[in-house]
């Protein structure tokens, strides 16, 4: 029996998949900082994955971490959109490509 070690948080699901799977696993709870922390990684995991396939299931598992993000830090999603927004047209978006090459004073 081979045995993979992870230490990264799963969706809540996994555990039963792996099992159904006949398969076992060893899990255990976050608490609240380390569950942050855990979270913030997966941002970056999941950020490499769409990188590699561009696709919408990679750009929902990235939006899923980033929603759960949210929830965790007990931030409100309206208040957040509402800032996006501002700064959206206060600052613009991200749609014209523009890449910052240099600035002199």
């Amino acid at each position: 029996m081979a045995t993979k070690l992870y230490d990264k948080l799963v969706r809540d699901l996994i555990p039963s998949i792996i099992e159904r799977d006949g398969k076992t696993c060893k899990t255990r709870t976050a608490n609240k900082a380390e569950k942050v922390g855990y979270l913030l990684d997966k941002i970056g995991e999941e950020s490499e994955e769409l990188r590699s396939s561009l696709s919408e299931e990679e750009m929902a598992d990235l939006l899923e971490v980033i929603y759960s993000l949210e929830e965790e830090l007990g931030m409100d999603k309206k208040k957040v959109e509402a800032i996006r927004l501002e700064k959206k047209e206060k600052r613009g978006g991200f749609t014209k490509g523009i890449v910052l090459l240099q600035v002199d004073d």
